[in-house]
């Protein structure tokens, strides 16, 4: 990965082979960025994502391989149990099919262009028992 910064944001270039989650989680940590937003576009030859049932308060999983573009890659950064917490949807697209759903992983093809947007400050998560899900703790 090469990364350059622009004002108070950050520039990430993952190139192939690269794992986009671990990635970014550990440019953040090294950063110590526990706060922030990500968006980024590129092509993965894999990809697992996720989709939340929200009766049976489980993920279910789609995992692709193949040639697919990033049409679109989106989320925040924040901290749970004081480690960093990444929380990415994405949409991936070939020449039949558009898929989309939370980013569990996707593996580089050829290049991924990511933004890291940090915010000042620490945004915590926090589990919520009736969700079934890590939300976000705002005031």
């Amino acid at each position: 990965m090469q990364w350059d910064k622009f004002g108070s944001k950050y520039l990430l270039r993952l190139d192939k082979e690269e794992e986009i989650v671990q990635e970014i989680m550990k440019f953040c940590s090294k950063r110590k960025i526990r706060s922030g937003w990500v968006c980024g576009i590129g092509a993965v030859s894999k990809a697992s994502i996720g989709l939340f049932n929200a009766e049976t308060k489980e993920y279910r999983s789609l995992n692709l391989a193949g040639d697919y573009e990033i049409t679109g890659l989106t989320g925040n950064i924040s901290m749970k149990d004081k480690e960093i917490y990444l929380h990415v949807h994405i949409t991936l697209s070939d020449l039949d099919h558009t898929y989309g759903g939370h980013l569990n992983e996707a593996v580089v093809s050829a290049t991924a262009e990511i933004m890291v947007e940090p915010f000042d400050g620490m945004v915590e998560r926090e589990f919520n028992e009736e969700i079934g899900l890590n939300l976000l703790k705002l005031i």
